[in-house]
């Protein structure tokens, strides 16, 4: 039997968009959910927002202030795609309001905003999903279940990198994403705080870390309107930036094994440039984002010169059948929203997590403040 489930968006910028498509597209690729989403209600500060939200998508109701969903009945699940800062206040909102909630990370701007949230969550009894999305592609899923079982022997070390240029553009708005009070910790929350998630998805917890930082834009250009995505502001008043345009930190997992993380959203020449080389003993797996269906595997008993072949995702794969029914058939970044969709919404009907939860969140906002500590000091920082 199938039921339907009231949903909402809060924060209507791309990633809202983003959430709202998944919904649609879910009952397509998933037909065997018992859950089919409902478009209740799309709640956007800037003016008129969330009217064209409702035109295009057929929200039943469109309002300025997230606290009318709040306290709206027909509204049993909310996708949170606000900014970064006001993660904590609405989640915590929506968890006691009883609802279910699907938030983008970094869930907040600290450890402490992470477990606000998750707590909430907990005490509620509702579900929480959380937006790291690279971790549902198949290639991924694939790396993940080799790597466990020992098909690469043990793991040594792993590199993982997520170079972006949406900040590059000196040009680039001053908007909330650059402030320390508003947008955390720049690039740590917003790139890196994926690449944390991948390495715990791929080698178990982190034990220790230490991290440098930097800042290669040091000022922009305050915006005079709403901006949406990463607006260019030239002739503005320029004001500081004041969060991290690079990272790069050495891990050391509690296996044993190393690692090496970067993140830059200032790398001119690179678009999405996001994936990971994981190196065992007997072999190695290479993932790149922008060839999702792709991964590069070297298995043997050759060590020296031992080739490495493409394996094409196919179904089997992870979720890779819900979307395409034969190898190598390409799927998008919009097909991971979906998935997360899907792990929500399964998590909701049967009671159980499915898919990143708050508690990953937690884990990966505690290694983002361990970075800042890291840098700021100079030295290695252990998590707890």
């Amino acid at each position: 039997m199938v039921s339907t489930l009231g949903v909402a968006v809060v924060g209507f910028g791309w990633m809202g968009r983003v959430h709202t498509q998944a919904y649609v597209r879910l009952p397509h690729h998933f037909p065997q959910l018992p859950l089919r989403p409902e478009l209740v209600a799309v709640a956007d500060e800037v003016p008129g927002r969330a009217e064209e939200a409702a035109a295009q998508y057929g929200f039943a109701a469109a309002v300025r202030d997230w606290r009318e969903i709040a306290a709206d009945p027909r509204v049993r699940a909310v996708s949170i795609a606000a900014p970064n800062f006001l993660h904590r206040e609405i989640g915590v909102a929506m968890a006691e309001a009883g609802k279910h909630i699907w938030i983008e990370k970094p869930v907040g701007l600290t450890a402490e905003d992470a477990r606000a949230v998750a707590g909430a969550v907990a005490k509620a009894g509702v579900q929480g999903t959380v937006g790291f999305n690279y971790r549902g592609a198949p290639a991924v899923a694939t790396a993940r279940e080799l790597i466990a079982s020992g098909g690469i022997g043990t793991v040594t070390h792993v590199r993982i990198r997520l170079f972006s240029d949406y900040a590059a553009h000196p040009e680039g708005a001053l908007t909330w994403r650059y402030e320390r009070e508003r947008g955390g910790s720049g690039v740590l929350g917003d790139l890196a705080s994926h690449g944390v998630d991948l390495a715990r998805f791929l080698l178990g917890e982190i034990e220790s870390l230490a991290a440098d930082t930097a800042v290669f834009i040091p000022e922009r250009a305050r915006p005079t309107g709403a901006t949406a995505g990463h607006a260019r502001a030239a002739g503005g008043e320029p004001g500081p930036v004041e969060n991290e345009d690079y990272v790069n930190c050495l891990l050391r997992f509690a296996s044993g094994a190393r690692g090496v993380l970067e993140a830059s959203r200032v790398s001119v020449g690179e678009q999405n440039n996001y994936g990971f080389e994981v190196h065992g003993t007997k072999g190695a797996v290479f993932w790149d984002f922008r060839r999702m269906g792709e991964l590069g595997v070297s298995r043997g008993t050759a060590f020296q010169d031992q080739p490495v072949s493409t394996l094409y995702v196919g179904p089997g794969h992870g979720e890779y059948a819900a979307f395409q029914p034969g190898s190598a058939n390409s799927m998008g970044y919009d097909d991971l929203k979906v998935i997360e969709a899907y792990h929500f919404l399964r998590s909701v009907a049967e009671g159980t997590a499915h898919g990143p939860t708050l508690e990953d969140a937690v884990r990966s906002a505690a290694a983002l403040d361990a970075m800042r500590r890291s840098a700021e000091r100079r030295t290695w920082v252990d998590l707890a």
